[in-house]
């Protein structure tokens, strides 16, 4: 079956093929890495309530992605310790995660 025999199969079908033109890179990020496609093909088909993206070819590479660190702190310790050393509410939040979440150390170091 040829590539035009195909298209008017899925037409009977009631899906609508359409190529995206213009298409630099697809990336697909999963939750410890990110696969990345650049310079595929790809064609959106349309039809019976839903939209599906067809990726084919392209040059793949994939990477991993840093985990997120989950903050050792609240936004009331950031509060305090802005209140404590007379410092905006950012400042404070960044010496909170220098000091790894300690108040006090957060709070003696933006004062000395």
């Amino acid at each position: 079956m040829g590539g035009r025999d195909v298209r008017r199969a899925l037409e009977r079908l009631g899906l609508n093929i359409q190529p995206l033109e213009g298409v630099k890179e697809v990336v697909i990020r999963l939750q410890n890495k990110e696969i990345l496609i650049s310079g595929p093909t790809v064609a959106q088909v349309v039809g019976q309530g839903m939209t599906v993206y067809q990726v084919i070819g392209g040059v793949i590479t994939e990477r991993g992605q840093t985990p997120t660190v989950k903050e050792l702190f609240t936004e009331e310790d950031v509060e305090l310790v802005a209140q404590q050393a007379g410092v905006p509410k950012e400042v404070a939040r960044e010496a909170l995660r220098a000091s790894g979440g300690d108040l006090a150390k957060a709070i003696l170091n933006l004062k000395g």
